[in-house]
């Protein structure tokens, strides 16, 4: 990724960028055509087409202190107002003018962000369970291989030509936040030293998968023969003329399961025969210093490490606010190894914290989430994405309101993932409680809705998508929620409990609104 020849053909592609988003903004290239561009560089038009988002590739959702403070230097040189952490542990800059995209894309070189293949046809950023390296009960730290993965993938982009996208992502085992059940390709870590390996699962419009298991002892020196394989199975095996099934979880229909598999492993043992992929061993990232003290909080998450802590933030929908990155970076800047992760649930963690220094990042970040229904998804909706059906920004916001009002306790609703559209941005299948955007006839006419999903899960060895039910109008969520949260906490169960044990009752609530 740093080789000075990839960086100085980088550089070049941004040059031509500055002049394909120039010609955008002046009617030369029109939106579908600009889009086709424009994806692979990590930034699309926003629906406000003299608006611009830029997707700021993140391995394993590190945010280190380099990259922490470029952010913060971001939001001040170029009045940043709108961040969005991602479901893809990136950061999105929105609302930037068309001369400022270039301009961040090759400063964001020097603290070792590159936006290339944030969008488009091409393997995303690579996913890894936030608190890896330092989350009691983890298997092994696998983030330095989410690192060689992308660095690996980052050198054959521009040598492939997928039907679509290829996201990747390692759970460190003790957490599958990052989905890796159900990835194009999810390697979780086992406590003997290697990875299983499941591939070709995914979410969507047109269908969801979990994903196909075809190893189970990757050795972790041996993961860059499974991506090229990957790749390979993808090109020769992927439907290039129909993009609504571009995604390799179609694969498993046209090749069945056993047939995908054994496409799969021929493409690893031709790798491995043409050699060249082996890693090394890779150790953790860094070492850590010790800590003092000890701290009892809800965010406060003790690390493996004696004395140290993650803080977690989760500011409402994922939405940076714009002050937030300089304050942490001057919070943690002299702090032995702290740094920050971007979670897949659209939290930020903060790690490395002896309890002291934990305590004052718990203030600075004390308008975050609070409840577990407070750490709900919302993709960035349809006032922003050209996409975007509904404003489940607005959604999100006017139900956490409903919920704080009514009294809900803590428990007795859980986190809810809503998508906008019928893409699934905020992975609404896996959720507990899942929305997704679409539209409702009410006297013959088309009204805000969503379809409602429940019983999803992303939970560890739990994996399950939730089943599609009532749509419901985008005016009556809040009352709903309120009104499911409301019976739970009458029973003094969480929603858990209380979902599995009177699923009549739950029915006949969601009835009402449907």
């Amino acid at each position: 990724m740093t080789d000075s020849k990839w960086l100085q053909t980088y550089r070049e592609e941004i040059r031509d960028f500055s002049g394909k988003i120039r010609d955008f903004q002046e009617g030369r290239i029109d939106k579908k055509d600009y889009k086709g561009y424009s994806g692979g560089m990590g930034s699309y038009a926003q629906r406000d087409q003299e608006k611009h988002m830029l997707r700021l590739r993140l391995p394993a959702g590190r945010l280190t202190l380099e990259r922490l403070k470029f952010l913060a230097d971001t939001v001040e040189k170029y009045h940043v107002q709108k961040m969005k952490l991602t479901t893809c542990e990136t950061v999105q800059l929105h609302d930037l003018a068309a001369e400022q995209v270039p301009a961040i894309m090759e400063e964001a070189i020097e603290a070792g962000i590159l936006c290339r293949g944030g969008g488009g046809d091409n393997p995303r950023n690579v996913m890894c369970s936030p608190l890896s390296g330092v989350q009691k009960g983890e298997a092994f730290d696998p983030s330095p291989y989410a690192a060689a993965v992308t660095d690996y993938l980052l050198s054959i982009c521009r040598e492939i030509h997928m039907p679509r996208k290829l996201k990747i992502a390692f759970s460190n085992g003790a957490d599958d936040s990052v989905h890796s059940a159900f990835r194009d390709m999810g390697f979780r870590a086992k406590p003997d030293g290697t990875f299983s390996l499941r591939v070709a699962g995914g979410l969507g419009a047109m269908g969801h998968r979990m994903g196909v298991l075809v190893d189970e002892a990757v050795k972790p020196q041996e993961v860059l023969y499974c991506v090229k394989a990957m790749v390979d199975t993808f090109c020769r095996h992927g439907n290039y003329e129909n993009r609504a099934k571009a995604r390799t979880r179609f694969m498993q229909d046209t090749l069945g399961p056993e047939g995908l598999k054994e496409a799969f492993l021929k493409n690893v043992e031709a790798a491995k025969a043409a050699g060249g992929l082996e890693l090394p061993r890779l150790e953790a990232l860094a070492g850590v210093c010790g800590g003092e003290g000890t701290l009892d909080h809800p965010r406060a998450v003790p690390q493996k490490q004696p004395g140290l802590y993650a803080v977690k933030y989760h500011p409402t929908g994922g939405l940076l606010p714009a002050e937030k990155p300089a304050q942490l970076y001057a919070a943690i800047r002299d702090l032995c190894n702290a740094e920050c992760r971007v979670g897949p649930d659209e939290t930020l963690y903060i790690i490395n914290l002896p309890a002291a220094e934990a305590e004052k990042v718990l203030a600075l970040t004390k308008d975050g989430a609070e409840t577990e229904f407070e750490y709900s998804v919302a993709c960035i909706g349809a006032t922003v994405c050209q996409q975007g059906v509904r404003d489940s920004q607005g959604l999100l916001r006017a139900a956490v309101s409903a919920v704080r009002e009514a009294g809900i306790p803590d428990g007795a609703l859980p986190k809810i993932c809503i998508s906008g559209c019928p893409s699934s941005c905020g992975a609404h299948q896996a959720g507990a409680i899942g929305f997704q955007g679409g539209v409702r006839l009410e006297d013959k006419k088309p009204q805000p809705a969503f379809r409602m999903f429940l019983g999803g899960s992303d939970a560890l060895d739990e994996a399950r998508f939730g089943e599609a039910g009532a749509v419901i109008l985008e005016r009556d969520i809040p009352a709903l929620l309120v009104e499911l949260g409301r019976a739970a906490a009458a029973q003094g169960q969480s929603w858990a409990q209380w979902s599995e044990t009177h699923r009549e009752d739950l029915n006949a609530i969601v009835a009402k609104y449907a």
